[in-house]
């Protein structure tokens, strides 16, 4: 049996955990810049408010129904997410961890998973304060439908569907654009033929759906009808690029503005490199102006650099990127947004060094690692190449930024334990 683990409106819940005034209060979050929402509250939900709304458009629905909105807060939200998976990974043979805020547990050898998944759901909540529904099936997809329904019960969280018997009703009224894997265009293609719920897919004809919808259709109708065609993936595959971009906080005019803020997202990619022990072996540079402000002159440009040798050294990588910034620059656009794409990506012990190359390369990784200590123990930042900036008018804005509780120790919680409260 698979289970998967669903974190209930995980952005909206991460808000909650140390402000516990926010219980049973609609909460929007807001995505790069405060533009617009990318994640709700149930009690938002309620309100109306939709994935995707320009965050300006709803000010008055906000200010009316006394929606508390929150900047996105990426650190707080990766440090929990970690903390779940890792009270997850305990006590099952294997876990993929398919999202930030979902995961895939193996529950082969659990002889009560309807009790193991119901106290696990109880220990995560009681750990780290987010709540979770688990979905447990045969296989992955059918673990999906299951998750679905497991939101609907508010006390337990958890639903099982192990027999045939439930599995068919479950699937009878599960709408066909709900299920895992059928996008709009697909949904609106299968309604059109006759194919309005899951469980019309999961009887269709075999040979009709691979011919229609490809092996990926297939696979899916299998699994319908409880038959595993999808692996948990337990080894984190390594990525093929990594990508640091933002849109600016104001429009970008000068070239020793865009310096910084590419230099700056350089130093990111070099940092995540470092962090997945990896090389890169080409750099992308992008800068753009804002295709949406009416009247505004338009100018995009890229260009992507070999790098003669692969490297994760943030000096190496700025260098690089800042050249190729250089050449793309055009004076007289306002720039609303740039970007730095590492790519080629290798694995660090595949770089192959002379002897005399190899001292310089280590003396620099002994940097590198000082850099990631600094940063990692006393803040993000803390250190870092001055090219970067300090000023830096030109970030994104996230003017209903929530403190980093956990990962900023400015930001930690401080209990008075003689008055019992919680001051900061």
């Amino acid at each position: 049996m698979i289970a998967l683990v669903d974190c209930n409106n995980f952005y909206a819940s991460c808000e909650r955990v140390f402000q516990p005034k926010l219980e049973h209060k609609p909460i929007v979050v807001l995505s790069n810049n405060d533009g617009c929402v990318i994640a709700r509250s149930n009690e938002a939900k309620a309100l109306g408010i939709k994935m995707g709304a320009p965050a300006f458009k709803m000010k008055s629905i906000f200010d009316r129904n006394g929606v508390y909105v929150f900047s996105s807060n990426f650190a707080l939200y990766g440090d929990l997410s970690n903390r779940v998976m890792s009270i997850l990974a305990e006590g099952v043979p294997a876990i993929e961890i398919y999202s930030i805020d979902e995961a895939f547990l193996n529950l082969d050898g659990i002889i009560k998973p309807l009790q193991f998944s119901i106290d696990l759901r109880t220990k995560v909540r009681k750990w780290t304060g987010i709540p979770v529904s688990v979905g447990i099936a045969p296989t992955k997809t059918l673990a999906k439908v299951a998750n679905h329904i497991a939101k609907k019960y508010k006390k337990e969280g958890v639903f099982v569907m192990k027999h045939s018997k439930t599995i068919n009703e479950v699937l009878k009224h599960f709408p066909i654009d709900e299920l895992w894997g059928v996008g709009r265009q697909y949904a609106q293609f299968l309604k059109e033929r006759g194919f309005y719920t899951a469980y019309d897919l999961a009887n269709g004809n075999e040979s009709w759906v691979k011919r229609n919808m490809t092996v990926n259709g297939l696979r899916m109708v299998k699994e319908l009808k409880g038959l595993p065609c999808y692996a948990l993936e337990c080894e984190s595959s390594r990525k093929k690029n990594i990508c640091t971009s933002r849109s600016f906080g104001m429009d970008v005019k000068e070239l020793h503005e865009l310096r910084e803020a590419v230099a700056s997202y350089a130093a990111t990619c070099a940092m995540k490199l470092r962090k997945e022990k990896s090389l890169a072996s080409s750099i992308y540079v992008f800068i753009k102006t804002n295709p949406f402000k009416d009247g505004a002159k338009q100018y995009n440009a890229s260009q992507k650099f070999i790098l003669t040798e692969p490297t994760n050294d943030s000096m190496e990588i700025t260098k690089v990127a800042l050249n190729v910034l250089r050449k793309l620059y055009k004076k007289g656009f306002n720039y609303k947004k740039a970007g730095v794409i590492v790519g080629d990506i290798v694995p660090d012990y595949s770089r192959q060094l002379s002897f005399f190359h190899q001292q310089d390369v280590l003396k620099r990784q002994r940097v590198m690692h000082s850099l990631d200590y600094i940063n990692t123990s006393m803040g993000r930042n803390k250190v870092r190449l001055a090219i970067q900036g300090f000023d830096r008018k030109w970030r994104l804005k996230q003017e209903k930024l929530s403190p980093c509780y956990t990962t900023r120790f400015n930001d930690m919680l401080e209990i008075n334990v003689d008055q019992h409260r919680v001051v900061r």
